[in-house]
């Protein structure tokens, strides 16, 4: 695997489990379980979104990587 693919991956993995916490926070009905769900999905969506960033660099620096 290339790097490219790897960090898309992981952007992958990570999206999935800013799903699942939205998911849970949703369900619970315990007011401080909630509001650490979300303050972690709050946490876990910046991280994509910096690695989103990431993924752009990568594409534009290696072109052979767009769109993996």
């Amino acid at each position: 695997m290339t790097i490219a693919s790897d960090v898309k991956q992981c952007l992958a993995s990570l999206k999935g489990i800013e799903a699942g916490l939205s998911n849970l926070a949703l369900r619970t009905q315990d007011k401080q379980s909630k509001h650490t769900l979300h303050e972690t999905m709050s946490v876990v969506h910046e991280i994509v979104t910096d690695l989103k960033k990431r993924v752009g660099e990568l594409e534009r620096e290696e072109a052979q990587y767009k769109g993996f």
